[in-house]
């Protein structure tokens, strides 16, 4: 004969309970088992991960600090001779160039001969030596270079007169000061 259940006991928790099979409690308890050892180990990266943030924003806050302080420099003695070199050299490259060539084209006349340009970048001084037939020609050429807008003086240095050309033609020096750009 069949094994009959007879329960008389009123519906409840603890009757539901004492009908589950042990198959069922094991299920039940490994389950909430699991459940808190991921909820464990969920707590734990969380933690992790917030250390790891803090961590990186203190990182960064330091690379903000050294990206905004200067890097240091070394200090590099040049010496004053090295130092005046360069100086003149680039006076030298800085030379108004075009400027100083269009005023005295537009200042040189076809019976003026010019033989050297020497420009003194420092002293804004340019030194032209020059051929003329004639000592009119170089006064009136002289007045014409004092006459120029980037010119503000020009000065005969010296003349002489060529005794071993046959033409005897007068070279001369002058210097004219520009003014500055």
């Amino acid at each position: 004969m069949r094994r009959m259940q007879i329960d008389f006991a009123p519906p409840g928790w603890r009757r539901a309970l004492f009908r589950l099979r042990p198959a069922t409690v094991f299920g039940i308890v490994l389950g909430l088992g699991l459940c808190a050892g991921a909820g464990l180990a969920a707590w734990e990266m969380a933690q992790k991960q917030l250390a790891r943030e803090a961590q990186l924003q203190a990182i960064q806050r330091q690379a903000v600090a050294l990206s905004k302080a200067p890097p240091p420099v070394a200090a590099i003695a040049i010496p004053e001779a090295q130092a005046q070199a360069v100086n003149a050299a680039i006076m030298q490259l800085n030379l108004p160039w075009n400027d100083l060539q269009d005023a005295v084209a537009a200042a040189t006349p076809r019976t003026v001969a010019l033989l050297a340009l020497d420009p003194d970048a420092r002293k804004r001084v340019l030194k032209i030596t020059a051929e003329t037939k004639n000592a009119d020609e170089m006064i009136a050429y002289i007045e014409e270079l004092k006459q120029q807008e980037f010119f503000s003086a020009a000065a005969l240095l010296r003349h002489e007169v060529s005794e071993q050309d046959p033409n005897r033609p007068i070279r001369f020096q002058v210097e004219v000061q520009w003014r500055a750009p």
